[in-house]
């Protein structure tokens, strides 16, 4: 069985949604589409919010939210319970988004990514291990005080 990673878009990411599908599945991944679903205006937290309730259900082992700049989207993720996004704008963040903080949503700015940096900017998330050691404990901070809420 194949990882799933959910996708999520509003009209600003959606040229990138499409782009990174099709990598996805030759990198052994099964895409889940949460939209949107053209490139038509329309609200990112409704996709961000189904990404994310994938993510954290753990129907999905990871996602990606894509908007203009890629804040709505971290803000709309990180409402979703267990949700961990990171917006990342280059391989260095990303890296260490998931070394440090076990990012489990990568969020990107399609003003800020540049095309020719978005796959490896992608594989670099998807293939960087959660160091844990003393990063247990400030993650494990955030999931109680997630649980008191």
């Amino acid at each position: 069985m194949k990882p799933k990673i959910a996708l999520a878009c509003d009209h600003r990411g959606y040229d990138y949604k499409e782009t990174l599908k099709p990598w996805l599945v030759s990198q052994g991944y099964e895409p889940v589409d949460c939209g949107a679903f053209s490139g038509e205006s329309c609200d990112y937290p409704d996709f961000m919010f189904k990404a994310g309730e994938l993510v954290a259900k753990g129907e999905c082992v990871k996602g990606i939210g894509i908007c203009h700049s890629g804040i709505g989207s971290t803000i709309a993720a990180n409402k979703v319970p267990g949700v961990r996004a990171a917006l990342c704008q280059n391989a260095e963040q990303a890296q260490l988004s998931r070394q440090h903080n076990d990012a489990n949503m990568l969020i990107l700015g399609s003003h800020y990514v540049p095309p020719e940096a978005l796959i490896h900017l992608v594989e670099t998330w998807l293939t960087t291990p959660f160091e844990g050691g003393r990063h247990d404990r400030r993650v494990d901070k955030i999931r109680n005080y997630e649980r008191r809420c």
